[in-house]
C-alpha cells in the first residue's frame, strides 16, 4: 500500500542501545535528514484549509480584533441595577418619571427572582449538590476503570510485541546462523571446485607430456627398424646365427623400454 511504512527495528530484543556513540549517531541521522527535508514557508499547503466559519461569530471576531489590537477588555456595566432619579433637566417630565418607575419595577421583580432563587438553594441545593457530587464520583470511577481497562490493554499490546519481537529475534538469528553456515559451504564446495580443476588441468598436462614423449620413443624405434633392413641380409643371418644369445637379450631390452603409459 502507498504510504505504508515497514519497521524493521526490535526494540524489545535488539541489544546496544546504551553502548557509547549510538545516540549521537541516532541524533546525526536525524539531523541530516532534518537537514535535507528541512520544512518551507508552504508546508501546509497539501493539507486542506480549516473550516472556521462555525466559530466565527460577530462577538469572536470583534474579540480577536480588540486582542490583536492589544486594547482593554470593557468593565461589566453596572448601570442596570442602579436606580437613578431622573436628571434635573427633566424633573417635571411624566415620560422621564414612568422610565424611573419602570426601572424600579424591574429591579424589584429581578430582587424577587433572587429571593426565590435562594429559597429554592436553600432548600433542594444541599441535596442537590449531594447528588452533583455522587454524579461526580460515579463518572470518576467509570472514568478510572476505562483507564484501568486501557493501561491493561497496552500492558497485553507491549507484552504481545516483545514476545513476537523475542520469537522473531530467534527466528532471525536461526536463519544468520543458517545463512552463515550456507555461506560457509558454499565456499568450501567452490574452494573444492577450484582444486579440483586445477588438477584436472595438471593431469591433462601430465597427459600430454606423456603422449609426446611415447611419440618421440616411437619414432626412434622406426629408425632403427629401418636401418637393419638396409644392411647386408648374408651378413646379417650370419651374424645373427653366431650372436643369437646376444640378439635375444637385445630384444628384450627393446621390449623392456616399450612400457605402457599407465607405469611410466
Amino acid at each position: 500500500m502507498a504510504g505504508e511504512v515497514f519497521i524493521d527495528a526490535l526494540p524489545y530484543y535488539d541489544q546496544g542501545y546504551d553502548e557509547p556513540g549510538i545516540k549521537e549517531a541516532a541524533y546525526a541521522l536525524i539531523e541530516e535528514e532534518t537537514r535535507r527535508y528541512r520544512p518551507t514557508k508552504n508546508y501546509l499547503e497539501l493539507l486542506t484549509p480549516i473550516d472556521q466559519l462555525p466559530f466565527e461569530t460577530e462577538l469572536l471576531k470583534r474579540e480577536f480584533e480588540r486582542m490583536s489590537s492589544r486594547l482593554p477588555m470593557e468593565s461589566l456595566s453596572m448601570k442596570r441595577y442602579e436606580l437613578p432619579p431622573p436628571p434635573i433637566g427633566r424633573q417635571n417630565d411624566h415620560s422621564a418619571w414612568t422610565e424611573c418607575v419602570e426601572n424600579s419595577m424591574a429591579q424589584l421583580e429581578h430582587q424577587a427572582e433572587r429571593v426565590a432563587n435562594l429559597e429554592l438553594l436553600s432548600k433542594y441545593g444541599s441535596l442537590t449538590w449531594r447528588i452533583h457530587n455522587d454524579l461526580l464520583t460515579k463518572m470518576l470511577d467509570c472514568a478510572q476503570k476505562q483507564l484501568q481497562a486501557l493501561r491493561k490493554q497496552i500492558q497485553e499490546i507491549n507484552w504481545n510485541r516483545k514476545n513476537d519481537q523475542m520469537e522473531a529475534g530467534k527466528t532471525l538469528k536461526v536463519l544468520q546462523e543458517s545463512w552463515v553456515k550456507l555461506v560457509t559451504k558454499n565456499y568450501e564446495i567452490e574452494r573444492a571446485c577450484q582444486d579440483l580443476e586445477q588438477e584436472l588441468e595438471k593431469m591433462k598436462k601430465r597427459q600430454e607430456e606423456l603422449r609426446q614423449k611415447k611419440k618421440k620413443r616411437r619414432r626412434g624405434d622406426d629408425r632403427d627398424d629401418v636401418i637393419e633392413i638396409d644392411e647386408d641380409q648374408p651378413r646379417k643371418k650370419e651374424k645373427e646365427e653366431a650372436e643369437e644369445p646376444q640378439q635375444e637379450i637385445q630384444r628384450v631390452e627393446f621390449r623392456a623400454e616399450d612400457y605402457p603409459e599407465e607405469l611410466l
